[in-house]
């Protein structure tokens, strides 16, 4: 599932892979989209990845971008297409430092 220089990195260091797996309160916009009140951001991102794929919402052409519909912009900070790069940073952004 992960590139093999990503899994490397996170398993060398615990406190990276402790950031995407545990499971935190979720702000309202997000608790609605995923539909529970904890997940982790590893989890969310798997729940937005999958609504990409069921809702057929990357460009034919180039599937590295994705066209949000209202439901992905309420997220997605409103914007109407992202690239599949900007994904995590955007769900980073609903997950506070401090939060455990």
């Amino acid at each position: 599932m992960l590139p093999q220089r990503m899994k490397k990195e996170i398993m060398d260091n615990p406190k990276k892979l402790a950031t995407l797996i545990d499971l935190v309160n979720l702000p309202s916009t997000l608790r609605e989209f995923v539909g529970q009140s904890q997940s982790s951001r590893l989890g969310c991102f798997k729940r937005v990845w999958s609504y990409i794929k069921d809702n057929n919402l990357q460009d034919p052409k180039n599937r590295n971008i994705v066209h949000c519909d209202e439901k992905l912009k309420s997220i997605l900070l409103g914007k109407s297409k992202v690239e599949l790069t900007e994904l995590p940073t955007l769900i980073k952004l609903h997950f506070p430092k401090n939060q455990k």
